[in-house]
């Protein structure tokens, strides 16, 4: 069994972030982010504070714009306003979910596709669709993609399920490997909640991809001997022997799968290093193609 670790692969994207960013910043350009934070999530509040932490990193321009949760749509959409008009931002991301009573489809919206790094946006999401290269995929997505590319899994004519249908994943990653190219030309095949025997169905995946957001659902009954399985899950689970009470867990049950698999992504410590990885590339990227360089 092989494992799939995300932080060497994040290190390399990162490493490919630096060149071009010295590249950029010799032409005159500097990559600025900016990351809306509304109330006081704390899982969202560490997010933010991984991605500050990683613009610093990297020389990157870093906004941090943090409103209370009684924000109304309106003054929530001038903020994007504003940041669609400042040059000196490249990509704006709102950290979500948002505050009950917020429509984050709206504020998805109002942000500039062209400044859209989390590739939310219809226009992205309609290049996605397109394989146009003008386009942001979603981060989690892309790097999903890129561990399977890096580790060497052959994708061309595999089977690959995908069990979780949300836009942020499950959809996005279905088009990125059902596309041309690099770490794609599958059979994809998304499963649900709804899904009839989806073990059945589960276990004719050389690669399961698991994002459904339950805790250890993917069991031995849902894998075939021989599968690769990637792990976008990241539950917090009560643990009375940890030091704080919890700790993290993919979707998939790791120890009760990881000896029939061909390889394996952690939790913690796989798909969730490459989504800031993804994000920071996808800000340099952003403001390559504003430079036309």
């Amino acid at each position: 069994m092989k494992l799939i670790e995300g932080k060497p692969i994040a290190e390399a994207v990162y490493a490919e972030c630096a060149k071009s960013f010295a590249e950029l910043k010799a032409a005159g350009h500097t990559p600025g982010l900016a990351v809306v934070l509304v109330g006081d999530d704390p899982a969202s509040r560490a997010y933010v504070g991984s991605k500050e932490r990683k613009c610093r990193e990297l020389g990157m321009h870093s906004v941090k714009i943090e409103k209370p949760a009684t924000i109304s749509q309106e003054e929530l959409h001038e903020v994007i306003e504003s940041l669609n008009a400042d040059d000196a931002i490249h990509g704006i991301l709102v950290q979500l979910p948002l505050p009950k009573g917020l429509d984050e489809d709206q504020v998805i919206l109002r942000i500039d596709p062209a400044k859209d790094v989390d590739g939310l946006h219809p226009v992205n999401l309609g290049k996605l669709a397109m394989e146009d290269p003008t386009g942001f995929a979603p981060c989690t997505p892309s790097g999903c993609q890129r561990m399977l590319i890096e580790s060497g899994i052959e994708t061309t004519g595999k089977n690959v399920v995908i069990v979780g249908r949300s836009l942020l994943v499950g959809k996005s990653l279905a088009l990125l490997m059902m596309g041309k190219g690099e770490g794609a030309n599958a059979t994809v095949t998304v499963a649900h909640s709804r899904t009839k025997d989806l073990p059945a169905l589960t276990r004719s995946a050389d690669i399961l991809v698991a994002a459904i957001g339950i805790p250890k659902f993917i069991g031995p009954d849902h894998v075939k001997e021989g599968a690769v399985v990637i792990d976008v899950g990241i539950n917090r689970i009560d643990d009375p022997s940890a030091k704080n009470g919890s700790r993290l867990v993919g979707d998939v049950d790791f120890d009760a799968v990881a000896d029939q698999c061909e390889a394996i992504t952690p939790v913690p410590g796989g798909v969730g290093r490459m989504t800031i990885a993804m994000l920071m590339a996808n800000t340099i990227r952003a403001c390559r193609l504003k430079a036309g360089l």
